[in-house]
């Protein structure tokens, strides 16, 4: 395999057939967020054993949409915007590690296999979804301002299911894009042993963006109804209780690389 190159299979000699290209990886893009309460013991349940809850309002949780376009180092994804331009919708909660606020998120869609495959790299939860998120541009009326007034909604489904429909009205500039996706993510690396017997990888990791160039959040009234399907259940595992506010905000972002915290995988 020396002579095969690529940052993920398929290795080949070229290397250009790889699903993943080589980090940096570069993100522009806009995020819809609604942050909501769950129960806390709900929560719980959908953390691993090690970590805990977060001390202060543990049963928070945040449901974005993302806007992405994204590239590597060169550049050249951006002139085949197939392989730059995919939508993701993901849930996030905070729990601590070793004492340690992390974010955390616990489910997450896109729209795209090498979405996936960095997803996966990093211990992000990623599975194929249908997604759809309201637009914002600067004329015409088929479209929203980022103003007061601003109405965005948003939608997934995954193998022809409705999980989640949300609409979000600005109301005025925020000092903050919400609290709980605000901290180094904490994620569980996984692998099955091949053998069936535990896991050949299991790492604890954190990692959070780079070089952010971020744009003036937004802040107003949201909605948000989940739902689930034979395939997926958010409603079940983390239901809305209480509605905390809805936020816009476009971003840049990079990832280079995240941090080894624990590594319990299985003696090869």
């Amino acid at each position: 395999m020396d002579q095969n190159r690529g940052f993920l299979p398929p290795y080949t000699a070229t290397g250009r057939s790889a699903l993943v290209p080589p980090m940096p990886w570069f993100y522009s893009g806009n995020l819809l967020t609604v942050e909501y309460r769950t129960d806390v013991d709900k929560v719980r349940a959908i953390l691993p054993a090690e970590l805990d809850l977060a001390d202060e309002d543990p049963g928070a949780v945040a449901f974005i949409w993302a806007d992405w376009q994204s590239c590597s180092a060169t550049g050249e994804e951006l002139l085949d915007p197939a392989r730059s331009q995919y939508l993701e919708a993901f849930v996030v909660v905070r729990a601590k590690y070793q004492g340690v606020t992390y974010s955390r998120c616990v489910l997450i869609w896109v729209t795209t296999d090498f979405a996936i495959g960095r997803g996966w790299f990093q211990g992000y939860p990623k599975k194929l979804g249908s997604i759809y998120v309201t637009r914002a541009f600067n004329h015409g009326k088929a479209a929203p301002r980022v103003a007061p007034g601003g109405k965005f909604g948003a939608s997934l489904a995954a193998y022809d299911h409705r999980l989640a429909s949300a609409r979000v009205t600005l109301r005025e500039p925020s000092t903050t894009n919400g609290f709980v996706n605000g901290h180094p993510m904490v994620h569980h690396r996984y692998m099955p042993a091949m053998d069936g017997q535990g896991m050949s990888m299991l790492q604890v990791v954190t990692m959070r963006g780079v070089d952010a160039d971020l744009g003036q959040p937004w802040v107003g009234e949201a909605e948000l109804e989940l739902f689930d399907s034979p395939w997926d259940d958010p409603a079940g595992l983390l239901p809305v209780r209480e509605i905390l506010g809805g936020y816009y905000r476009e971003v840049g972002v990079t990832f280079a690389g995240g941090e080894l915290l624990t590594d319990m995988s299985k003696p090869i």
